[in-house]
């Protein structure tokens, strides 16, 4: 019965994607499964329909989810770190993770890049700059003005790659298009000191984003149900 209503929530959020990028003819667009908080059956089962992008929020539940999933057979997934990250808990973050996608200064990219680097990766640690596009005070992520200084001064760091940015609009303000359409102008304004990645909108949102350029999409609640759905 779980695996049953977790495919159909997946495919019909896979058909939703694809809808919303074919009208604004934008770019291919990456699921980001998030699985905080679900148990690891739900992550067995998306994982059996053969998704392998998931986000989790904490360090710790997304390195003991990983080896749970290992254990089980189920090698191969991305990991994307996608909550605030303590530097002190880097080096046992990059123990899993595939992507970063909440640097939120030029000091928190310093560091992933020092702590790959020391693992002895030979290529680079994908990261997004997390921005505070509508500048909350109890929100993680840099204001939008410091982002061309930091994506300067972290593009030639040696040990990571800028992918783009990512955020989190502000909730309960209406419509999140202003948002994402400020995002993508920030994106267009830094060239290239990144890949010109996206990663914005969630299980409320996705569509939308995907229509202002979103190259990756996170959506948990939509996707899995609340917690024992």
């Amino acid at each position: 019965m779980v695996e049953g209503r977790i495919e159909a929530r997946y495919r019909e959020i896979l058909g939703r994607i694809e809808n919303a990028r074919a009208r604004a003819k934008g770019p291919p667009v990456t699921l980001v499964a998030v699985s905080k908080y679900q148990p690891v059956e739900a992550v067995v089962a998306l994982y059996r329909f053969g998704h392998r992008d998931f986000g989790e929020n904490y360090v710790q539940d997304l390195v003991k989810k990983a080896e749970e999933l290992e254990s089980r057979g189920c090698p191969g997934i991305r990991w994307h770190f996608i909550g605030h990250l303590q530097t002190n808990k880097a080096k046992l973050l990059l123990e899993r993770a595939s992507v970063v996608q909440s640097v939120d200064s030029a000091k928190t990219g310093g560091v992933l890049a020092k702590r790959w680097a020391e693992s002895g990766h030979a290529e680079p640690l994908p990261v997004f700059l997390q921005v505070n596009i509508d500048r909350e005070p109890s929100k993680s992520g840099m204001d939008p003005s410091m982002v061309p200084a930091v994506a300067r001064e972290l593009a030639s760091v040696n040990g990571i790659r800028l992918e783009g940015l990512m955020t989190i609009p502000a909730q309960g303000t209406g419509s999140s298009k202003e948002a994402f359409a400020r995002m993508r102008e920030l994106s267009n304004g830094l060239g290239p000191l990144t890949q010109g990645k996206l990663s914005m909108g969630m299980s409320q949102d996705f569509e939308v984003a995907v229509e202002h350029g979103a190259t990756h999409v996170r959506v948990g609640t939509l996707l899995f149900g609340e917690r024992g759905q």
